[in-house]
């Protein structure tokens, strides 16, 4: 199987996970150049690669295959439509747009040069969800009925990973926290059940003074196969919940599931109780190292092969274009009907 050969836009904290996923990948990937950033000519050198000082020149090389887009949200749609105006495929870190149009155009665009679009949602890849995956579609928690997701995060804490995303998610250009943080939630959700989000209503609020945009949501969704969700998503918390940085849970017809996405996912039945089904290795937000040790590279380095499979027509659990268009939807929606004062229906 041919090596795919990889260019990366952004040189903070996602664009060293992904140098550091592709690089372990030694006999499927290989790492080309990396552009963007003041940290892109480290980066590069730290991970055997080329520096390309423009946008342009690292599209136009003719030894990369496919661009990993990490830059900041509203930086995405001009980088996306320029790899695929260059014949690459792209892995794009999420959300994959700030609004639905460009999400349309980055879609129409692959689609017309037969090109792969996936969209990093990593939690496919981590120990827990793809259980609950399991459980949900062999009927061992019966129908699903209610869900509720929640991430919270403090007012200044994003981890201490050597990023800056304080700069650039709370300004206009970024719409919103809501779509930072809950597409993940969504497409954990939309996955795993294999139903799709039909109706939603939002309650999206700024309480952290000096923020441009929306820091705070709380949301309704309801899916294709009859289950409702409650949602909660802020960065406006003065410490952090132990567990609720992606907290899923599931309540089904004979059984019910509790998910911490960085943590342990238990389930409980009539007959015996909570037990613990499965455990994600932790990743301890304190320490910058440890976002690049096992416990979370791992899902990276899943993310990227299964990324690769699908380039060579393989079976592949890792999110699409359109997967990433409709956790983006969910979210705009909530928006919408915050501004609006009502229900949104998605097509």
């Amino acid at each position: 199987m041919k090596k795919i050969r990889f260019g990366i836009t952004g040189s903070g904290y996602m664009g060293r996970t992904h140098a550091e996923a592709i690089k372990f990948l030694s006999d499927t990937a290989e790492l080309v150049a990396i552009w963007g950033g003041s940290r892109a000519q480290g980066l590069a050198a730290n991970n055997g690669a080329a520096y390309e000082p423009t946008l342009e020149a690292l599209m136009k090389r003719p030894d990369i295959d496919a661009i990993v887009i990490t830059t900041p949200h509203a930086c995405h749609i001009a980088e996306v439509m320029l790899a695929l105006e260059s014949g690459k495929h792209v892995l794009i870190e999420k959300p994959m747009a700030t609004r639905l149009e460009d999400a349309d155009r980055m879609l129409a665009a692959a689609a017309q040069r037969k090109l792969i679009t996936g969209v990093a949602h990593n939690l496919r890849f981590r120990v827990n969800l793809p259980k609950v995956r399991d459980l949900i579609q062999s009927g061992a928690i019966g129908r699903v009925q209610t869900l509720h997701f929640s991430m919270i995060r403090q007012i200044a804490n994003f981890g201490n990973f050597g990023g800056n995303k304080l700069g650039w998610v709370h300004q206009p250009e970024s719409i919103g926290f809501v779509i930072d943080g809950l597409p993940h939630g969504v497409d954990a959700m939309r996955w795993a059940m294999g139903a799709e989000v039909v109706k939603a209503a939002g309650f999206s609020r700024t309480y952290y003074p000096g923020r441009a945009i929306e820091d705070s949501t709380v949301g309704i969704l309801e899916f294709s196969n009859g289950a409702t969700c409650s949602v909660h998503t802020t960065c406006a918390s003065h410490g952090d919940f132990p567990g609720e940085m992606a907290r899923l849970m599931i309540m089904g017809s004979k059984a019910s599931l509790n998910m911490d996405g960085f943590g342990d996912l238990h389930l409980t039945d009539r007959e015996k109780g909570w037990r613990v089904i499965s455990t994600q290795p932790p990743v301890m937000a304190d320490d910058p190292e440890s976002a690049f040790k096992i416990g979370r590279m791992q899902a990276f380095r899943d993310q990227i092969q299964a990324f690769i499979d699908r380039i060579h027509g393989k079976p592949s659990h890792v999110a699409t274009g359109a997967d990433g268009r409709a956790g983006l939807a969910a979210c705009l929606a909530m928006l919408t009907s915050t501004k609006e004062n009502r229900f949104v229906d998605l097509p």
